[in-house]
């Protein structure tokens, strides 16, 4: 069966795709067909970086600010929420949407149908000082109580029990997706970054691609990728090929690919500061050009200067001050498709989140995890 033919896995109200399994490193493999295409959370580390300088180009300052588009979180969402902690850290919610729209569609191997998803997931805190920062992902079949919520147009939706993670974000969009992360957590997002796979591709192309060291051969049809062992530099294509690939690592797991994500962006994030982005004035263009066309925010980080003053504060930060975690899971006995939060060591990742404290590695010792740690490094 073709990617294009292959039925959505994760979609609410489904159970996926099914068919034989073997048992993987650490946990058992979850079959199906596709899961999150892309990676759109390098929106954290690429759109903020890359748009840095774009105030002192006067005109060029107003087309990039019209590039931007932006979502009153704040005012969603009101005043029922986690206490506002000003300790000098702060936590960003990135997030990717499977959006069928526009270009979209061609890459995520559907038809354009209008409609969006939420495909990757990750609380970004940073901590105080801005020298260091936490990352957690949260799996996008994850099952969750979805409280109650109001999106960015003011139209309602009622909790929900025992619903996918990733239903947050289809039911009421950007809103109630911070809503769900921030009942989860019990801590509030201070901002909200979005990107979509057109955007992805193009900005690792604008890069002149990114170079990571495969330790293994990856050959996964379903993401169309097929690389030997060694060193390459990717594409865009090729990139987002990476962060879509489940089957051709680990036990296949959504969460074996959500590993390759979390090396993916060091890699990104290394050769970000490793390059002059800014040497030349035409790529500065073309890259803040390409990061504001992709990226969502909320409205505070709605434009050219709010977005530089964000990155300001992201430059200290290198790949190897960069703690990346998975949510501790557990999967689901009773569909090995979804997972559950296994609450007694997430409450340890959260509460050190809280307190700015680094993440104990004891929070995820013993969870399930997707068995494709170390096949892709940066180089």
């Amino acid at each position: 069966m073709s990617a294009e033919s292959t039925p959505e896995p994760g979609t609410p109200g489904t159970t996926g795709t099914t068919g034989p399994r073997r048992r993987g490193e650490g946990g058992r493999r979850r079959p199906r067909s596709k899961g999150s295409k892309a990676l759109r959370a390098v929106a954290w580390s690429a759109a903020g970086i890359v748009v840095l300088g774009g105030t002192g180009f006067g005109y060029v300052y107003f087309k990039l600010n019209g590039n931007i588009k932006s979502v009153d979180i704040n005012q969603a969402l009101g005043t029922d929420r986690p206490q506002n902690v000003d300790n000098g850290s702060q936590d960003i919610l990135v997030l990717g949407s499977d959006s069928r729209s526009g270009g979209n569609e061609k890459l995520a191997g559907g038809i354009d149908d209008g409609s969006a998803r939420s495909d990757t997931a990750m609380i970004v805190h940073i901590y105080e000082g801005h020298k260091k920062a936490g990352v957690v992902s949260i799996p996008r079949d994850t099952l969750v109580e979805r409280p109650e919520c109001t999106d960015t147009r003011g139209t309602a939706y009622p909790a929900a029990e025992n619903v996918m993670f990733n239903s947050a974000y289809s039911t009421g969009g950007a809103a109630c997706a911070v809503k769900t992360v921030e009942s989860m957590t019990g801590i509030r997002m201070d901002h909200y970054i979005e990107v979509d796979f057109a955007g992805f591709q193009k900005l690792i192309d604008e890069l002149g691609g990114v170079e990571v060291t495969t330790t293994q051969n990856i050959e996964d049809p379903n993401s169309r990728l097929n690389l030997n062992a060694g060193t390459h530099t990717l594409n865009g294509k090729q990139a987002l090929g990476l962060v879509r690939t489940r089957h051709g690592v680990g036990d296949g797991s959504d969460l074996g690919r959500i590993q390759l994500q979390q090396a993916f962006i060091k890699a990104l994030v290394k050769q970000v500061q490793d390059i002059g982005v800014l040497s030349s004035p035409k790529r500065l263009y073309d890259l803040a050009d390409t990061a504001t066309r992709t990226v969502t925010t909320d409205s505070e980080l709605g434009s050219v200067t709010g977005l530089a003053s964000f990155a300001s504060g992201l430059k200290g930060i290198s790949a190897s001050q960069m703690t990346m975690v998975t949510m501790p899971v557990r999967y689901d006995p009773a569909d090995p498709n979804r997972v559950l939060t296994a609450k007694t060591k997430a409450d340890l990742v959260w509460k050190a989140l809280k307190a700015d404290r680094p993440i104990p590695k004891s929070a995820t010792e013993g969870t399930a995890h997707g068995g494709a740690s170390g096949v892709v490094e940066s180089s």
